[in-house]
């Protein structure tokens, strides 16, 4: 960003990921954390604390003191929050989902562009800096292939697997499938809790791509991987390790000797800090966020026909 006054921020809701959020803020020179909110008292006055920020239990009493606001509360309550902080003239980055249900997706951006406020949604992946350095690699892909598995955490189970974690790549696959979905089927199972918590969707695109997504959050391992394949390569991409593996055709006379092969290693970078930064640059210049309201709620979109067809 460049340079200009720190830009006056609240975090709504310090549990696990709000706590991140108001890290960042804090350490950022573009930004001026000064307030958080939680209905947790407790929770409130800590952050607080070690913030040396105002603290509360009603988000609304904070909405004059700022300008812009990361929204980290349950996902149930993401269209409530959020839309009263759009109404009070305060920008929004809403942790993803962006909504529970499509249809408060929709009245959201409805109300982002009434109001003229900047509305981004916090699909994480999208600032990974391996996904950003592959994402003009990417081309056309005809078909992907996607793994997202995790062990099995209480947090986040207010939802299904798809809106937990199969969202984060449908919405790396939509942004770089520039298609209408055509059709999708979809199968999944309930195990330590009341809502599928596996789950694989084959999505088929109008332009004749196909993805095959599974997401699983009772796992024994960590996997977070997913690969694209195009009419002149094969691009297999490690979320975590920051990796991919580039193959291309160069001569298709020759065969498999006809290939050749690059490894890509991105830096370690900071998505979090790459999407907080990116926000405040949103709420600065009045651009459109890298990922938008309408961004969040295609992804929402396919997500909420997937879970449909559980």
């Amino acid at each position: 960003m460049s340079e200009r006054d720190p830009i006056a921020v609240g975090v709504i809701g310090v549990g696990y990921a709000g706590s991140l959020h108001a890290a960042k803020y804090a350490a950022l020179p573009a930004a001026e954390l000064v307030a958080v909110a939680d209905i947790d008292e407790r929770r409130a006055q800590e952050a607080g604390a070690r913030y040396q920020v105002h603290a509360v239990t009603d988000f609304r009493r904070m909405l004059e003191r700022v300008r812009c606001v990361s929204v980290a509360v349950p996902t149930q309550q993401h269209y409530r929050v959020a839309r009263a902080c759009l109404e009070a003239g305060v920008d929004v980055l809403v942790e993803k989902p962006i909504t529970a249900t499509v249809s408060d997706g929709c009245e959201l951006v409805k109300a982002a562009r009434r109001h003229g406020r900047v509305l981004q949604v916090g699909h994480l992946e999208r600032f990974n800096p391996v996904v950003r350095a592959l994402s003009s690699v990417i081309s056309a892909p005809r078909f992907v292939e996607c793994h997202r598995l995790a062990p099995f955490i209480a947090r986040g189970t207010d939802v299904d697997v798809v809106l937990d974690l199969m969202i984060h790549d449908i919405d790396v696959i939509s942004s770089l499938v520039h298609a209408p979905v055509a059709q999708i089927d979809a199968t999944g199972v309930t195990v330590l809790t009341e809502r599928p918590d596996i789950a694989n969707a084959r999505i088929r695109f109008e332009d004749g791509c196909v993805a095959n997504v599974t997401a699983s959050r009772v796992s024994m391992k960590r996997e977070r991987k997913i690969r694209f394949f195009q009419h002149d390569a094969y691009i297999s991409l490690d979320y975590d390790a920051k990796k991919a593996h580039v193959y291309r055709m160069e001569d298709r006379s020759r065969g498999w000797d006809g290939i050749s092969g690059q490894t890509i290693v991105t830096e370690n970078g900071d998505a979090l800090r790459d999407q907080i930064e990116s926000f405040l640059e949103s709420v600065a210049t009045r651009r459109d966020p890298v990922v938008s309201g309408e961004d969040g709620l295609h992804a929402l979109r396919i997500a909420s026909a997937i879970s449909e067809r559980l």
